[in-house]
This record gives C-alpha cells, sequence and structure tokens, in this order.
C-alpha cells in the first residue's frame, strides 16, 4: 500500500509541477494561484521525503 500511495503523490507531484510551469508561461501569470500551487507542491515533497 505505501507504494501505491507514493506513487499517487508522485503523480500529484507531477501534475502540480506541469500546472506551475504552464501558469508562469502565461503572459500574466495568476501570483496567487502560482504560491497556492507551490505551497502544495511543497507539502507533496516534504510527505514523500518522510516515506523514503
Amino acid at each position: 500500500m505505501e507504494t501505491t500511495h507514493i506513487n499517487a503523490l508522485q503523480t500529484k507531484h507531477a501534475g502540480l509541477e506541469r500546472r506551475i510551469s504552464e501558469e508562469m508561461a502565461r503572459p500574466a501569470p495568476d501570483v496567487a494561484l502560482l504560491m497556492q500551487l507551490k505551497r502544495r507542491k511543497l507539502r507533496i515533497k516534504e510527505e514523500l521525503a518522510l516515506l523514503h
């Protein structure tokens, strides 16, 4: 089960990275949205570090 959870977190992390890149590529990125996405990505990264 832990492997499934790790895989799910990695998928979420990659999805957030993609969304951050997409938002930053826009002519006028939403700074508040970027901050929110980056915080979520960091939380997932920290959880992954605890599981490894």
